[in-house]
């Protein structure tokens, strides 16, 4: 009698998976394609004009050409000096004679030009009559038409994917917050509170169409409407949720505790309406901050690429595989957790951000690091940490972001400053580890472990050979390199490629000697199809909590700068020194409270220009603006990466892990999940800041 009840509910949870990953998919594969699109036009127009000599001339259907290409120049000057006298006879005033030569001149510069049209149709023609000219000419310019489409199309995309994964986060209530909701009084509080905050971005979306109507804005009535149908879906859906808590627990809990569950972004929404309203009193402020994204919407857009490559990458085997490859040196929990974090930094450079990292694969990199034998909080703080180091390796997005606002600096500086820094990050943080031990370190046998390690690497080579043969086909078919500004672009379509590899080597794998692939949940037996969607479908979530925290991040900044925030901060200072401390501890409170985005955003509107007229070198200042930020993410009381991290091992395992930290008797194992991070990340940024400057290192 029960498994039918359970395929049934089985049977409803595919439907709901494949209803919220169906349009997400369809948004972020249009992403790539139209980002895709530009390069591929380039390189069709390219090899169009290696095939045909003049391909300007091929690609269209050209009309022939009206005009003579065999008139008299002669007679026609002869012509045109008779008009001139006839209309000097007729005239009153004084008559000049027009230079014959002149009129020569001129007639034979328009049957040059009148001939070459005609050459041009008559090689139209020509070449037009061939049928794989009509069709290469005609996918040419289809490609170009998408393109064309792309490029409006874009802050449609960006504006639909908030919103839609926003709806889906406030269904499964998976918004970012400082505590997870438990029981019926702490839903009840936090869905109150999102109520009125959702209902004042409402409120604001439809103030800004009054107003957009009756001062003629420009900007689409479309992008209105999909901006109040979004607000107004999770205003709908807050109210239901006032009253509907049917998963939470019916016991008691103190306001207080039901505070720390209200999503960041609500009380972002509630500051900022509450700021517009009462200190402007211009109630589409929000709104009006909201419409900036549109300028950045392919720096958001990445962000939600980059959330989908780290999810299916969850639905594969390939963390495993590599850690397979560490395994055979039987390491010392504290070496597992150095090479751990190590290995996890060009990824993290790939995501573009350490939030989005975690996001990604935070969860694996904590199991993996429990299965060495490490303790929780040593796990959990080491999870929370590991995409701090690679934020500023190439191709690292937030280092884009920077040298695209910020003329100063360029990828290549950052870059290449970034590699310092992240030597010493990781320094830092194996000395601290490796300090802090309990048990003497130890690791088997290279003559032992070698063998192994070289074994367990064969079966990653196909990753690797498919990895590589996207890059080749986008570099030598689409012209479009791997690097920091197409990173985005193909690292899907490389996930997309391993996950079909993926599943099919794991069903080979289980018909041949029947082994269970762990980390899985089941997923080894499942296919492509079946991986992508679930992939999706979690995707969406995170996209949907990270986005919109990241919008409401901008809007905050936006108040921040029309308040007059900023004008606190004093622009001069009597040494480069105290500049400096000055910047540090206001990069370290933005870092608290704001996304990496949205405060790159910030800082370059406002800080940058008083850093640069104090003497401090370009490169130097935004190498501790990271480092700043990633200190801001892991202090207290915001710590957005230790939420995150909360959020990917769950919230069961965050109790364990504090549980096993309170039975601690020293006070550094007591306290270890958040004392490690931020003790490896405050001295970091202390040397990143001090020592250039004793070093004589100074802005011109």
């Amino acid at each position: 009698m029960n498994a039918p009840v359970v395929n049934k509910e089985g049977s409803i949870a595919r439907v709901r998976h494949l209803a919220t990953a169906l349009p997400v998919a369809v948004i972020l594969l249009l992403a790539i394609a139209f980002g895709t699109s530009s390069y591929f036009h380039s390189q069709m127009l390219s090899f169009g004009q290696s095939m045909w000599s003049n391909y300007g001339a091929v690609r269209i259907d050209m009309r022939a050409p009206t005009c003579d290409p065999e008139f008299d120049v002669d007679a026609r000057v002869e012509k045109q000096m008779q008009r001139a006298e006839k209309q000097a006879g007729d005239s009153l005033l004084a008559y000049q004679a027009p230079n014959p030569d002149n009129i020569k001149r001129s007639l034979i510069q328009q049957l040059e030009r009148c001939q070459e049209r005609h050459q041009l149709y008559d090689y139209n023609q020509q070449v037009r009559t061939s049928a794989w000219t009509r069709f290469y000419t005609g996918m040419e310019q289809r490609v170009g038409a998408l393109n064309e489409v792309g490029l409006d199309a874009r802050k449609y995309l960006l504006i639909s994917i908030i919103l839609l994964c926003a709806v889906i986060s406030t269904l499964r209530r998976s918004h970012i917050s400082l505590r997870a909701i438990q029981t019926h009084t702490e839903g009840r509080v936090s869905a109150i509170l999102q109520l009125v905050g959702n209902g004042l971005l409402l409120a604001s979306a439809l103030s800004w169409r009054s107003v957009a109507i009756k001062s003629g804005d420009t900007t689409p009535m479309a992008m209105h409407y999909i901006w109040i149908t979004g607000f107004a879906l999770l205003t709908l859906i807050n109210l239901v949720q006032c009253f509907r808590n049917p998963s939470l627990s019916t016991e008691r809990s103190s306001i207080g505790k039901a505070l720390l569950t209200v999503p960041l972004y609500t009380y972002m929404a509630l500051i900022a309406g509450t700021y517009f309203i009462l200190a402007e009193n211009y109630l589409a402020g929000n709104a009006v901050q909201l419409i900036k994204l549109v300028s950045h919407a392919d720096l958001y857009i990445n962000v939600g690429l980059y959330v989908w490559v780290g999810m299916l990458l969850k639905q594969t085997r390939l963390a495993k595989l590599v850690f397979d490859a560490v395994r055979p040196w039987k390491l010392a929990p504290e070496l597992i957790v150095v090479v751990t974090v190590l290995l996890a930094a060009y990824p993290t450079a790939l995501t573009g951000a350490s939030g989005i990292f975690l996001i990604a694969v935070g969860g694996i990199v904590y199991e993996e690091i429990r299965l060495s034998g490490a303790r929780r909080p040593l796990a959990y703080a080491s999870t929370a940490m590991s995409g701090s180091m690679g934020v500023v390796l190439n191709p690292c997005l937030m280092v884009v972001v920077i040298a695209s606002l910020n003329k100063q600096v360029t990828t290549t500086q950052l870059f290449g400053m970034g590699m310092y820094v992240f030597i010493l990050t990781a320094t830092m943080f194996a000395l601290v580890v490796l300090l802090t031990r309990r048990d003497p370190l130890s690791f088997a046998p290279p003559r032992e472990a070698l063998p192994a390690t070289l074994k367990a690497l064969v079966p990653l080579l196909p990753y690797v050979i498919i990895g590589a043969a996207v890059v080749v086909f986008y570099n030598q078919v689409v012209n479009q390199r791997f690097n920091e500004f197409t990173a985005a672009t193909i690292l899907p379509v490389i996930m997309l490629f391993i996950l079909s590899y993926d599943a099919w080597a794991s069903k080979r794998a289980m018909r041949g000697d029947g082994q269970n692939l762990p980390s899985m949940e089941g997923k080894a037996k499942a296919g492509f199809w079946h991986r992508t969607v679930a992939a999706t479908s979690e995707s969406s979530t995170h996209i949907g909590a990270l986005l919109l925290l990241m919008s409401l991040s901008v809007v905050l900044g936006g108040v921040v700068e029309r308040g007059g925030v900023m004008t606190l901060f004093p622009s001069d200072f009597s040494t480069v020194w105290l500049a400096m401390t000055t910047l540090v501890v206001v990069l370290v409170l933005i870092g608290m409270f704001m996304d990496p985005y949205g405060a790159i955003i910030l800082v370059s509107a406002t800080i940058a220009s008083v850093a640069y007229d104090n003497n401090i070198d370009p490169v130097h200042f935004w190498m501790v603006v990271l480092v700043s930020f990633e200190l801001g993410y892991l202090t207290p009381p915001v710590a957005l990466n230790q939420l995150l991290t909360r959020q990917v091992i769950g919230n069961d395992e965050m109790l364990l892990a504090e549980q096993e930290a309170k039975q601690e008797t020293h006070w550094w194992y007591r306290h270890e999940r958040l004392l490690l991070p931020l003790s490896v990340m405050l001295m970091t940024l202390l040397l990143v800041a001090y020592v250039p400057l004793l070093m004589g290192v100074r802005g011109s």
